[in-house]
């Protein structure tokens, strides 16, 4: 089946091509995104592949429809970016990578923290400058601290093993409750207001739904613990960034990790060294000294990339020859608000 692959980096082909020797489809590989401007250049494919930052709305997906798209194949797991009521409208199908190493999500976010509270990235330059010296580094324990954890699916559960490991105590909370999270010692499913109140650590690993956009916004933080350390390896648009810049100026968050952010389609995956930024928000965000920002290689691992491509083209190669695929995603389906992820 011809296949055009959208966001195409160095990485994307080599992997998928590997994977592709078992399905055998026609891969054509463009390194624009996907949007309404773009979608023409679809013309004639049956499938389109899509990353984090392609954009399918009404428009995009009715150019698709029109120019012979009858599928579309995510090479990842959140789905924010495709209008799914449109894609049903015209009959194009979706299906995406649920789960390709949620280990590797995980341990990036253990990597934020530990990161951001002994302050690795300023060590790490002051010694390349032969100072030596401690002063402004102080760190503190994980061990007895209070993680709270929002979306206890796959990653989440994960993190959770990771930090118990740490000696921390586990706060969780998610719409749809894991036993594998009770399990865990020292772990305990709270309401979202107590988990705000009491955890030194917070790291978001739920979906982008319309139920979560800007779950961290002015009230939120508002409830927080002074100084609380806030991960996000999830998807930007969780965080209400002006709220988060606020709360970082008044000291109510001490620390801000993120590998995603919520305008970033404009800015990751892209050399932009030789450029200025625009976004002023963004650039504001960089100049604080108790941020670390990475730009979205939370994923990026050499297992979760062979799986991606496996999944990817499995789940092509399903539509292809007419089988059920257990990874479409559609409109009515009923998806969990946290623990999808």
């Amino acid at each position: 089946m011809k296949v055009v692959v959208f966001s195409t980096k160095k990485y994307d082909r080599q992997f998928l091509e590997a994977a592709n020797v078992d399905h055998n489809h026609e891969l054509v590989f463009l390194e624009p995104q996907l949007n309404e401007l773009t979608a023409s250049l679809a013309e004639g494919f049956p499938a389109v592949c899509l990353f984090v930052n392609d954009i399918a709305n009404a428009q995009t997906l009715a150019t698709l429809a029109a120019n012979g798209t009858r599928v579309i194949a995510l090479r990842s797991a959140g789905f924010n970016n495709v209008d799914l009521h449109a894609a049903a409208a015209v009959e194009i199908k979706v299906v995406r990578v649920p789960a390709y190493s949620p280990y590797a999500v995980a341990e990036h976010t253990v990597g934020l923290i530990l990161m951001l509270n002994r302050k690795l990235y300023r060590a790490y330059n002051r010694v390349r400058d032969d100072n030596f010296s401690l002063d402004g580094l102080l760190g503190f324990n994980l061990h007895g601290r209070t993680v709270g954890i929002i979306g206890t699916g796959k990653i989440g559960l994960i993190f959770a093993r990771i930090m118990h490991g740490f000696g921390c105590s586990l706060l969780g909370y998610d719409a749809y409750p894991n036993p594998e999270f009770e399990a865990i010692g020292a772990s305990r499913y709270v309401e979202l207001s107590e988990l705000l109140e009491n955890a030194d650590i917070l790291s978001l690993h739920c979906p982008l739904l319309p139920e979560t956009h800007h779950l961290i916004n002015a009230n939120t933080i508002n409830q927080m613990k002074p100084g609380v350390m806030l991960i996000n390896t999830s998807r930007g648009g969780l965080i209400d960034t002006k709220a988060v810049i606020k709360g970082i100026k008044t000291g109510q968050i001490g620390y801000l990790g993120i590998d995603v952010y919520e305008q970033e389609d404009n800015l990751f995956f892209e050399d932009l060294s030789d450029t200025v930024i625009q976004d002023d928000a963004f650039q504001q965000l960089q100049s604080f000294s108790n941020v670390v920002i990475t730009a979205h290689q939370a994923f990026f691992t050499r297992d979760a990339l062979e799986s991606i491509a496996r999944t990817t083209l499995s789940n092509l190669t399903d539509f292809e020859q007419g089988h059920p695929c257990a990874n479409e995603i559609k409109a009515t389906k009923k998806v969990a608000v946290m623990g999808s992820v």
